[in-house]
């Protein structure tokens, strides 16, 4: 053997007389050359050179890839690759037909196979260090290389070796290839001149690589990296040490931001509005523009799915053929001699043979079953590395398109015409809808857009190949699913309107469940909770019932899914045996179940497919038409768009901090500052202008001018005031001169200002232009506007008010200051760097209206439009406003201001007035003018200065609005301070504990499934139905193996000729009917089983949403002070919602294909057993992707979550200040946030896309791995043990579904757990102590009229909210005989209200007792206590339902009772004038009535309950002084006989008490009647009194 690389069949292997080169073997020994040289150079290069060359390159990312030709070479590589393969595995089926082993066959190609990955290796390091030198041993290897070849080609030739040889053909291509790669190598050098030419060319990265915030590395990776998403890896590994966060995956690259995508739509959009031959023929079309600007990436992913699809029938006809293969050799020979067969199946005599070796004909080599093995093998990598590109460039291309459009809708809506916006044609929710709905349409669109023309070519080339097995009989079966797709279309029709009426119900549930958070307390001081718990319950069962049937639906789409394709095999094979004479053979039968299994999925994709076409179709045509609305008009000061430039995206430049000094009065320093323009506007003439509209008139869009025959000026550097009736027309004025109206006729004119106003330091020189100018174009400056409906950005409280400008301490203390807002401020949680807004804090309307005022005053502009400024404010705070802000603020700086104002007495402050009535203007001029020359107006203006000076006094006398409102902002800071407290004390804990421990727990937590939220789920089902689930799923999965089972047995079936025909059809009829049975017994428990998953789920969302409605609403009163509205509203909305439609198919999809994988591994360990060999690494490599992928994937989803919101929130926003931010003219700023906003959701969704198609590559491979190690088992297992070709079809059939299911396992797992989240909130929620309800007297013990004197014995009192907080209440003693009117008073947190909710036992009495009517309250049960007891609270609660509902939710009253309530409120008649009287409406919170209405309603609702004891807590806070002299009235007439106590704010409504009780820190300071406490001067309560007269 020692001389066996030559072989020793003939004494002529080694002789070369003949010629050295007409020795086959020599010219073998002859191609190792160049690839041994290739080894020995790059080996020590890539060893030992590469640490000194990395530093060549200042670059963030080894990832540069500039050699020309780049892509061309890793396609040609792994060409070369692949037919090197083929070399080897052709040299060695040739070697084993010889007599000796002739290494010479195969070692050259192995040789080369190594050479040809070490090229690779060797080029991409040299590459990405930017070392080109080093690339000229690369050019000699390949010339070498192709020298080599073509010698050996040459001498085939001589030979008359012909195409008819494998081993020629393959000489040929290795012949091309190596040309190629030469070719490529010659085209780097003539590019880059690094050798042979004496200046070589610089190169300079990318802009994106150069970045260091630029972490998304598909588009510059090499191919291999590109296909397996190599790329990836750091990130998915380092979610495993620290979550992965926004600044972890950087930037989005050039191409995929929104910008960049903007433009190409708009530049396509454009193109085809200048085809149009006439203006306005018709709308760009969006489809047109979409594939303009996008054709390429979708033809891209097309071809893949092309490729992918063509190569996914290479599985079935590789296992046809190596079935059919074994079935033969199994025929033709008796275990003993298989080994024999294996070897030579052809003749000694009929071998070729030139050279002196065998040469393989293609057929021959195609049919041995190892190289087919093999061949199975490259083809599913090859077909899974396709199948995941395409899905990436249609994923890609569809959120580049998302960005493009979600751009294109927001440029429009700052182009929208005022007028759209106010009539309604344009709505904020049609808007929301286009940003959130229609744009994920049109991208959901082009993920699944390759499907529509990829799924026709699958299905049509599917038939054939069935055709082509089972002749007419395959046309049966297909026909059964074709049948039957339009059923499932039905269904995916009735499943999409099922869910939307569970929407509408579940919108319903969460108002109603909204209103009892809100109104919660009153509910339990009333002991009404249980009646509005069941309101819940009856909307949940609505929902319920609408959710049954889209469970149903569910279910019966997932049955389909799974039982067509048994039908339709079971239809086919029965047909086949009806008709064919010959038995069905196994190869037949198992490539067409593998057939049947790939047809399935287009066939049922295709209905979701053309769904969402039909969607798109229809968000195409609102998106043209959203795009088509009204734009302002041109002719106003906006000239066309304002472009999105990338450069005037930057931060506007601004007023420099370091102009300012320090020691200077701020006073001194603004005026020093503003020198220049002041000097600038002094320097014309009186009549110095800085707004002028002659002959206007204006009009909200089509119809009527709303302002007509407008002729004013507002000058420049004074103060000009715009007064008149509502509804005249003011704010319209102001509008009109900003160009938000449509100008009818007129002019409007603007003072030219300096081109930077914030640039006050240029010379005055420059500025003198002629003064005023038409506006045509984009000439307007910036307008400080604070619209009449105060808008506010979702931001913190400093950024609201300098809105884009820099922050100058001073300037903005002196705002704060003007607009009284510091001391709101200090009441929020993080001062002015709280978020308000939508999702932040809710402020009042005046705490708003203040905040847009001071906007306004801190722009540095020369304008200030005010539109009523002082609508929401009290009085205190519209002077100040007016003397702080306005006069000294912005008066004595010069600036022009409008102000719009129904405040008469600040007329006197005026410089010009503007009188408007219906739309025109009645005159303009001085206070002085109108005195002189329109009297009658001024005198009209006089008696109502003295009103409002009256109602000054008035509101003086009582406590302010402002006042309340703040209160109103301390109390839901003050909970909320309580909550955060105790978070942080738990905090603290956890962090030392966590200290101990250290970051692996962490980590651990992060990758452990949440096992226990998964069992309090599958429980919350019932135990019963746990057990179904189970049992049948292990059913259905034991039946569908054994249908297969059967089927192998049937195939298998040796026909022999000793038995009759007869038999042998009685054979075939028993096993038909048993395959038949299998198979209906399959089709049920298919339908059983889905059945079960939604039932389950349904039953465990039933549970969960009533045990979490029943614990919050008995929960005690301080969870809900302490826990925020919107975390309890989440579980009930979003989690809720999870739980209801998310859980249940994913739980389904993931107990399938769990199933399915380790069904399809128990056949092939029963089948092969070797294969458990191979199944231990396999295990080891799954655990670790799924352990990694999971963490990744949540950290990612979550992202994509968190980053969706403000992007939708900033396209509200926008819309709803379209008016604030054209007139500011910050356009560009908040253009530049959205396309930040937009980039931030692009490159989460983007790395979630690619952390998909990571995990789907790596489970792919796995897959192609058992099908491999399977096949090879299976073929071994033939030869050696005789395995039956039937079992060899049944294995390899299973070991494909491993392929497809693997990643759903995962990916199903994935989302699992995040949906698990779900339940763990609800969870944590459902373990909170509810209020103790059981008493130690039994209910039927208390007297029915208890209490019934109202005699309140107050022994030795302690009250805590919780065990865990101070006392609030100390050792209080008191009494208070029946029918005694009570006081109490104190400051602020002296325990007053605490002790009104000790009476209800909403605290914790933790010491003493209170003993009423002589029964303990604490040993009766809560419902009853409280049901006995009236209050009346500071706000009042009322809930949406009729009056009556309000009045007596119990419905125990009669109608004449109720009126007589209503009565005693003095609200009788105001409710007779209502439709419906008692049955009339209420709104949600009862917005309908007043403040003081509500008041009155909750008096008449304390009074329907005819207790002897009313407790009034804070009553009169929140009403105006009428209606409180009306509640003090009826208390002391209606409830005269009753114990009243009375919790005042206001001292001087408890002077006429019997008792007065005064408090201080939870203690009581002073206890007599109030004209004793009067007497003692020095007292508190006197002291109290004093402050408040």
């Amino acid at each position: 053997m020692a001389l066996s690389f030559c072989g020793n069949d003939t004494a002529e292997a080694y002789n070369v007389d003949r010629g050295v080169l007409n020795n086959g073997c020599f010219v073998d020994a002859l191609n190792l050359v160049p690839h041994v040289f290739l080894l020995f150079i790059t080996f020590p290069i890539l060893f030992i050179g590469w640490g000194s060359q990395s530093s060549k390159v200042q670059i963030h990312h080894n990832t540069w890839l500039h050699f020309p030709g780049h892509s061309l070479r890793w396609i040609l590589t792994f060409i070369l690759l692949f037919v090197l393969v083929c070399e080897i595995a052709e040299g060695m089926v040739s070697d084993r037909k010889m007599d000796t082993r002739h290494l010479h066959l195969f070692m050259p190609a192995t040789m080369g196979f190594i050479a040809a990955i070490t090229s690779i290796v060797y080029y991409h390091n040299i590459e990405t260090s930017n070392f080109p030198k080093l690339l000229l041993a690369l050019f000699i290897y390949w010339v070498l290389a192709f020298i080599t070849k073509t010698i050996k080609l040459v001498k085939y030739c001589d030979h008359g070796v012909d195409m008819t040889q494998l081993r020629f053909c393959i000489t040929l291509m290795l012949v091309f290839l190596y040309g190629s790669l030469m070719a490529i190598e010659v085209n780097v050098i003539i590019f880059r001149k690094y050798v042979f030419f004496a200046n070589p060319k610089k190169v300079k990265p990318p802009e994106d690589l150069q970045d260091l915030g630029v972490r998304f590395l598909q588009p510059f990776v090499n191919l291999l990296s590109k296909a397996t998403y190599w790329w990836m890896n750091t990130l998915i590994i380092s979610a495993h040490k620290r979550p992965i966060e926004l600044k972890t995956i950087g930037k989005l690259p050039i191409a995929t931001r929104a910008l960049t995508n903007y433009m190409r739509l708009k530049d396509a959009y454009e193109e085809q509005k200048k085809d149009a031959h006439f203006p306005g023929e018709q709308p760009p079309s969006i489809w047109h523009s979409m594939y303009r600007a996008y054709g390429r990436p979708i033809f891209l992913s097309s071809t893949f799915r092309y490729l992918a699809d063509l190569l996914g029938f290479a599985g079935p006809l590789c296992i046809f053929k190596i079935v059919d293969h074994l079935s033969k050799t199994s025929k033709s020979s008796s275990p003993v001699n298989e080994t024999i067969t294996m070897v030579g199946n052809t003749n000694q005599t009929d071998k070729v043979i030139f050279m002196g070796v065998y040469f393989v004909s293609s057929k021959e080599f195609l049919e041995n079953v190892h190289v087919l093995a093999v061949l199975l093998f490259l083809a599913l990598i090859l077909q899974r590395t396709f199948l995941q590109a395409s899905y990436y460039v249609a994923i890609e291309t569809g959120i580049n398109l998302r960005g493009a459009l979600l751009a294109m809708i927001y440029n429009k809506i700052l182009r929208l015409s005022t007028s759209n916006m106010s009539m309604g044609e344009v709505t904020l929710g049609q808007i929301n809808n286009l940003v959130a709905i229609e744009t994920n349409q049109l991208m959901w669109f082009l993920f699944l857009c390759p499907n529509l023309w990829a799924m026709p070519v699958q299905i049509i080339m599917g038939v054939i190949l069935l055709y082509y097995m089972l002749g007419i009989s395959a046309l049966i079966g297909a026909s059964v699913i074709a049948l039957l797709a339009p059923l499932q279309y039905f269904i995916a029709t009735k499943f999409t309107d099922a869910q939307k009426s569970t929407l509408d119900y579940s919108t319903e549930r969460l108002k109603n469940t909204n209103e009892i958070l809100k109104g919660i307390k009153l509910l339990k001081l009333y002991a009404w909770e249980h009646i509005f718990c069941n309101n819940v319950e009856k909307t949940r069962m609505q929902e319920l019932t609408s959710l049954k049937s889209f469970a149903l639906y569910t279910s019966l789409s997932i049955f389909m899914n799974a039982a067509i394709p048994i039908a339709a095999v079971l239809a086919t094979f029965l047909a086949y045996t009806h008709i064919n004479s010959e038995k069905l053979s196994s190869a037949v039968a198992f490539t067409s179940l593998s057939l049947f299994n790939i047809l399935v999925t287009p066939l049922f994709l295709l209905s979701t497919v053309i769904r969402f076409t039909v969607k798109a179709l229809v968000s195409q045509q609102k998106l043209k038409e959203f795009l088509m609305s009204d734009e302002i008009s041109d002719d106003g000061f906006r000239g066309g768009e304002t472009s999105l430039n990338v450069e005037t995206c930057k931060k506007h430049s601004g007023v420099h901090t370091k102009a300012f000094n320090r020691r200077q009065p701020l006073k001194d320093q603004l005026e020093g500052f503003e020198q220049p323009l002041r000097r600038y506007i002094r320097s014309r003439e009186i009549e110095d202008v800085s707004v002028k509209v002659t002959d206007g008139s204006f009009s909200w869009g089509s119809g009527m001018a709303t302002l007509s025959n407008i002729s004013i000026r507002i000058p420049t550097g004074q103060l000009t005031m715009i007064v008149g009736q509502v509804g005249c027309g003011k704010s319209s004025l102001l509008l009109a001169t900003l160009g938000e109206m449509l100008k009818v006729s007129g002019k409007v004119y603007w003072s030219k200002e300096p081109a930077n106003e914030m640039n006050h330091d240029a010379t005055p020189s420059a500025h003198e232009v002629d003064p005023v100018f038409e506006v045509t174009g984009r000439n307007r400056n910036s307008v400080a506007y604070s619209a009449q409906k105060p808008w506010l950005l979702n931001t913190t409280v400093e950024e609201n008010i300098t809105f884009g400008s820099p922050f100058i301490k001073q300037r903005y203390k002196a705002v704060i200051d003007a607009c009284s807002l510091q001391p709101d401020i200090d009441l929020l949680p993080f001062g002015d760097q709280t978020e308000i807004g939508e999702r932040g804090i809710n402020l009042s309307g005046g705490q708003k209206q203040r905040i847009s005022v001071a906007r306004a005053l801190y722009q540095n502009t020369s304008t200030v439009f005010l539109d009523d400024p002082f609508s929401a404010l009290d009085i205190h705070l519209s002077d100040h406003l007016m003397q702080e802000g306005i006069l000294k603020f912005l008066r004595e700086d010069k600036r022009t201001i409008a102000l719009v104002t129904h405040k008469l007495q600040y007329l006197t402050h005026a410089d010009w007035i503007i009188a408007m009535k219906d739309g025109t203007i009645i005159r303009e001029g001085t206070l002085k003018d109108f005195q002189n020359h329109d009297v009658e107006l001024y005198e009209q203006w006089k008696t109502l200065m003295n009103r409002q000076d009256q109602e000054f006094e008035k509101e003086t006398e009582g406590e302010s609005q402002t006042i309340l409102e703040r209160k109103t902002l301390r109390r839901a800071m003050y909970s909320r301070e309580a909550k955060a407290q105790l978070d942080d004390e738990d905090e603290e804990e956890d962090e030392e504990e966590d200290d101990e421990d250290n970051m692996s727990t962490v980590m651990r937590l992060r990758t452990k499934m949440p096992w226990r939220a998964f069992w309090r789920y599958l429980t919350s089902g019932g135990f019963l139905l746990l057990f179904l689930l189970i049992i049948s799923k292990l059913l259905k999965h034991s039946v569908m193996v054994a249908i297969d089972y059967w089927l192998a047995h049937w195939t298998s079936l040796k026909q022999t000729s000793e038995t009759s025909a007869m038999t042998d059809l009685n054979d075939q009829n028993y096993y038909k009917m048993w395959y038949s049975i299998l198979c209906s017994v399959g089709i049920v428990l298919c339908l059983i089983t889905s059945l079960t998953v939604e039932w389950m789920g349904l039953t465990a969302a039933k549970n969960l949403h009533h045990n979490l409605l029943n614990k919050i609403i008995l929960a005690p009163v301080r969870f809900f002070d302490s826990t925020p509205l919107g975390q309890i509203l989440n579980r009930f909305s979003a989690d809720t919602n999870i739980i209801d439609q998310h859980i249940p198919p994913t739980l389904e999809s993931l107990t399938r294909s769990t199933f399915l994988c380790l069904s399809a591994l128990g056949v092939l360990l029963y089948v092969t057993p070797i294969f458990f060999t191979a199944l231990l690494p396999f295990v080891v490599a799954f655990y670790f992707i799924q352990k990694y992928f999971r963490v990744a994937s949540k950290d990612l989803q979550e992202l994509d979550d968190s980053t969706q919101l403000p992007l939708l929130c900033h396209f509200s926003e926008t819309a709803e200040g379209l008016t604030t931010i054209r007139a500011f003219r910050h356009e560009t700023r908040f253009k530049q946030r959205m396309l930040e906003l937009t980039d931030a959701n692009n490159i989460a969704y983007l790395f979630l896309s690619a952390a998909n198609r990571w995990l789907e590559v790596r489970t792919d491979y796995l897959g192609a791995y058992i099908v491999l190690t399977a096949a090879l088992a299976s073929i071994t297992y033939s030869h050696y043990y005789g395995l039956s070709s039937g079992f060899v079809g049944f294995g390899l059939t299973y070991a494909l579904t491993v392929c497809n299911y693997l990643n759903w396992v995962v990916r199903n797992l994935a989302d699992l757990e995040v949906q698990m989240g779900a339940v763990k909130k609800v969870n944590s929620f459902l373990n909170i102590e509810s209020e103790n309800y059981e008493g130690t007297i039994d209910p039927s013990q208390v007297p029915e009229d208890w209490p019934q004197q109202g005699e309140i014995k107050i022994q030795d009192l302690c009250v805590r909210y919780d065990p865990a907080l101070k006392p609030v209440l100390k050792h209080v003693k008191a009494y208070i005989t029946p029918g005694q009117k009570v006081g109490i008073c104190g400051r602020t947190g002296s325990g007053k209200s605490s002790l009104s909710l000790a009476f209800f036992r909403m605290v914790d009495i933790f010491e003493g007792k209170i003993i009423i009517d002589g029964i303990d309250i604490s040993k009766l049960p809560l419902h009853t206590l409280r049901s006995r007891l009236s209050i009346i609270l500071q706000d009042p609660v009322l809930f949406s339902g009729s009056i009556r509902f309000n009045l007596d939710p119990e419905c125990k009253c009669t109608d004449d009772r109720l009126w007589e309530a209503l009565e005693i409120a003095q609200l009788k008649n105001m409710v007779k004038s209502l439709p419906g009287g008692l049955n009339a409406m209420v709104t949600e919170g009862g917005e309908n009535f007043s403040v003081g209405q509500r008041q009155l309603f909750s008096l008449a609702r304390a009074f329907v309950r005819k207790s002897s004891i009313l407790i009034m807590d804070e009553a009169t806070a929140s009403i105006d002084m009428a209606t409180e002299s009306i509640l003090q009235k009826v208390v002391m007439t209606a409830f005269a006989n009753c114990t009243v106590v009375t919790i005042a704010h206001r001292v001087h409504t408890i002077l006429t008490a019997d008792l007065v009780i005064v408090m201080k820190r939870g203690n009581i300071l002073e206890y007599d009647k109030p004209e004793s406490l009067l007497a003692h001067e020095g007292g508190i309560f006197a002291s109290f009194v004093k402050a408040d007269m």
